[in-house]
């Protein structure tokens, strides 16, 4: 079972992609996991033919456990012989050998619904939660979001307070003459249908990865009390999840893309992520994440740094304030970008010069 982050102690297994005799190579989609986060798509960690399904869909395993034997890529965490997984319920299951969502899983134990004689609608002919509902003839109590709900905030205050207590903050905060970014939005939306507009949060990654490759110092983690640096600039972005709850897939190679190819990462993750379904790649591999608010109509961010990560750049609301040009006062559009940074990492002049660094990119969106 991989780490689908930080905070991360086992995972339920929901659905699996693969068979025996497939074929996956490194990055693949293989199962559907389901975390405290979220739904997420667990990806293959090496090549390999598939041997055999060490874990049966509605049972949950620890991170680190078998969960699937590769013929020619190895084992993809350890000996086969680890500790078992077990079914959601913590017993023999409701029904374990039936295909069935989680969600399923739960409402038919409330509604006293088997599983067996319930027909599945979902991926590879699982129950859903529906189905159950649909069997029980919809007197299924609710309280399963409600729950899930409240899990999510556990899991995200739980790796907050790690994060606090663990990690040396230190924060900065600069102003940004919005006035040419916001131009150049407005240049490249002339004539599109909203879908397909450019936002501006999406010069505001693009910014933070070019700074974050020539400041490298809050772009990796810290190992064992001391600073690795990545080589990819992957950025996780801060997404609003429906029903509460944040989660921050990785945009990966933000600076290697041009913004047309930005805005298009960011709606499809954004999407995804809002929808609960995730691919690890995106929970485990950022760099540095981005908190944009968009139009909440707040002014700063003073965010709490992703573990293991080592930076945080908060980005408030684009608001109009007095600027003085020249000798002159002028209203223009701003926005107040922080940094959250690990001095384990960096330190105040170098968190500076990224900082500064990121607002001369936006008022020079050409750069971007």
């Amino acid at each position: 079972m991989p780490s689908l982050g930080a905070d991360m102690e086992s995972g339920l297994l929901v659905e699996w992609r693969i068979g025996p005799g497939d074929r996956v190579s490194r990055g693949d989609v293989i199962a559907v996991v389901e975390t405290d986060k979220g739904v997420i798509e667990a990806e293959a960690f090496v090549d390999g033919t598939v041997e055999q399904l060490l874990v049966e869909p509605g049972a949950r395993a620890d991170v680190g456990v078998p969960i699937v034997r590769l013929a020619g890529g190895g084992e993809s965490n350890g000996p086969a012989a680890a500790k078992p997984a077990v079914p959601v319920d913590g017993s023999e299951g409701a029904s374990p050998r039936v295909r069935a969502t989680p969600g399923a899983r739960r409402a038919a134990e409330r509604a006293g619904v088997d599983l067996a004689d319930v027909a599945g609608s979902g991926g590879r002919g699982a129950v859903t939660e529906a189905d159950v509902e649909r069997a029980a003839g919809g007197a299924t109590p609710e309280g399963d979001e409600e729950r899930r709900r409240r899990a999510l905030r556990r899991s995200i205050a739980a790796l907050m307070a790690r994060s606090k207590r663990e990690i040396p903050h230190y924060y900065l905060a600069h102003t940004v003459d919005m006035t040419a970014a916001l131009a150049l939005v407005a240049a490249r939306n002339a004539g599109r249908p909203p879908g397909e507009r450019l936002v501006p949060t999406a010069l505001v990654l693009r910014a933070v990865a070019l700074a974050a490759r020539e400041v490298p110092e809050v772009n990796g983690t810290v190992v064992d009390g001391g600073f690795v640096a990545n080589e990819r600039v992957n950025v996780g972005l801060a997404v609003a999840m429906r029903g509460g709850g944040v989660v921050a897939p990785a945009i990966a190679d933000v600076d290697r893309m041009d913004l047309e190819e930005v805005m298009s990462r960011v709606r499809e993750v954004s999407g995804r992520a809002r929808r609960g379904l995730l691919r690890s790649s995106e929970i485990t591999d950022g760099t540095i994440t981005l908190s944009a608010l968009g139009d909440r109509s707040v002014e700063e961010v003073h965010g709490v740094i992703f573990h293991p990560q080592v930076a945080l750049v908060g980005a408030g609301s684009i608001l109009e304030r007095p600027w003085v040009r020249d000798g002159r006062v002028e209203i223009v559009p701003t926005l107040r970008l922080s940094l959250a940074a690990d001095h384990r990492a960096s330190d105040g002049r170098r968190g500076g010069a990224f900082l500064v660094r990121v607002a001369r990119l936006l008022e020079s969106p050409e750069e971007l």
